[in-house]
């Protein structure tokens, strides 16, 4: 097998590793942020989790994609679907959250201190760049745009743990109740314009790898 065909099998395997890394640390990260949400009365932690549910679907379709032996148009049919699935999924997280941000500021309803949600963001906050950062470095050697994408999504998480980090510490520090909704809020429209692409079939999925 020519070194160069062997270097690129090494490189796509890496790829699938950071891929099942990313699905089993979403899938925890989905788990702790709804428990501790729901516990805590928080819009900002409930909406983070699911978020992160969603995209255990998605990652799991690209994956998928890198997999499959399937015929490529069957695949490119699936692929569509699920990637629809996905956007109107992240649509309706949208609504959602900022339905139930706009209740609690109203109703000025203040969710409680939660330490293990801020753990969460701060961890977050540290994985997400890091696994971002070698994702790029593997879709740059292996030339996939798939994985790029990917990368830019997972980097996308990273956006939302800040949000969430923000709004639970001015919550548990400073006291401010309203922070956690606003902080909800914020990221409706990152949750609904990344719901907006997957529908028209501009996520990862439809790229070639």
């Amino acid at each position: 097998m020519p070194e160069e065909m062997l270097d690129r099998r090494l490189l796509a395997q890496h790829g699938k590793q950071l891929e099942y890394f990313t699905i089993a640390w979403n899938t925890l990260e989905a788990v702790v942020a709804l428990v501790a949400g729901a516990f805590a009365g928080s819009v900002s932690l409930i909406g983070f989790g699911l978020d992160s549910f969603i995209e255990v679907i998605s990652g799991g379709t690209l994956l998928w994609r890198m997999s499959t032996d399937a015929d490529s148009s069957r695949r490119e049919r699936n692929e569509k679907l699920s990637l629809k699935i996905v956007g109107i999924c992240f649509l309706a997280l949208a609504t959602y959250i900022a339905f139930e941000s706009i209740a609690d500021l109203l109703g000025r309803k203040a969710p409680q201190h939660s330490l293990a949600g801020i753990i969460l963001a701060v961890v977050s906050l540290i994985v997400m760049p890091i696994s971002s950062a070698a994702k790029r470095r593997v879709a740059r050697e292996l030339g996939s745009r798939a994985m790029d994408a990917d990368a830019r999504q997972t980097e996308f998480c990273s956006y939302l743990s800040a949000i969430l980090l923000g709004g639970l510490l001015l919550n548990a520090v400073g006291g401010w109740w309203w922070a956690d909704p606003t902080a909800a809020l914020i990221m409706t429209p990152f949750i609904a314009t990344e719901g907006y692409h997957a529908i028209r079939g501009e996520g990862y999925c439809h790229q070639c790898c």
